[in-house]
């Protein structure tokens, strides 16, 4: 298991991939997760390799994030974890429809470039339907991203997500979130907060999936709300970033 940060622990602080890597390195992490960043599609081959030997020389691992399961978007991104190194792509389902076939197409070869992809729990495919379509899929190399904060707006209880994803999962979203009281109480807000102060249950979580001694690493990530103005958003974020940081290793 390893400590990582995802591109989603910078969303309001606009740095360059090879500055998150140097904040990566300096927060003493080993991983890093390009998520949901379609800028990776554009660079060069130059550029993904001065990128791969970045990660390198500050001894951290790359791995790669997108969204859906179309064949070519899939080969597209194995080429890219080929080109940095990286042996895990999350990804996730926006809907069943055809996903078995197109990832039983598909995941020949990423079993044989030693690829995992995990596809991560969210609201829009229910955690048991998703479960469905990877034991239809019937590939070592598929599994679960979990991320028990998605599923609340599927109605979907944290602790029933992690029972069930629990055997499949390959990688791991943490960040914590709470509801607050709208003003006025007509209504409440689902958003990010302080690892640790919220709802995930982080403690029975690695009891159950067990990280550790699984080899699944573990990254950070934040719903961090607008705080009125750039610089006070940008400093929780970086604030944030430290606590998720110093309270897994406070557990590990």
């Amino acid at each position: 298991m390893a400590i990582g940060l995802s591109t989603y622990a910078f969303f309001w602080r606009k740095l360059s991939l090879h500055d998150m890597l140097k904040q990566t390195n300096e927060l003493g992490c080993t991983v890093f997760q390009i998520c949901d960043y379609p800028a990776v599609e554009s660079l060069s081959a130059a550029e993904l390799a001065d990128l791969r030997d970045t990660a390198a020389d500050l001894g951290i691992e790359l791995e790669l994030g997108t969204r859906g399961v179309a064949p070519e978007h899939l080969h597209r991104y194995l080429d890219l974890c080929k080109q940095l190194g990286a042996t895990l792509l999350r990804s996730m389902l926006q809907q069943t429809g055809d996903s078995v076939s197109m990832l039983k197409e598909t995941m020949p070869a990423f079993e044989s470039q030693g690829v995992t992809v995990a596809l991560e729990t969210y609201e829009q495919v229910p955690t048991p339907e998703l479960i469905r379509v990877i034991d239809a899929v019937g590939s070592d190399a598929l599994g679960i991203c979990l991320d028990p904060a998605n599923c609340v707006a599927g109605l979907e209880l944290p602790h029933d997500v992690i029972d069930r994803a629990a055997p499949y999962v390959k990688n791991m979203h943490i960040k914590d979130f709470a509801f607050t009281r709208q003003a006025g109480w007509v209504g409440f807000t689902l958003a990010g907060c302080p690892l640790g102060e919220g709802l995930l249950d982080y403690d029975e979580m690695v009891a159950v999936v067990d990280p550790a001694s699984r080899g699944i690493n573990q990254i950070v990530e934040h719903w961090l709300p607008w705080q009125d103005d750039a610089e006070t958003t940008c400093l929780f974020e970086a604030q944030w970033t430290q606590h998720s940081v110093n309270y897994l290793r406070s557990k590990s």
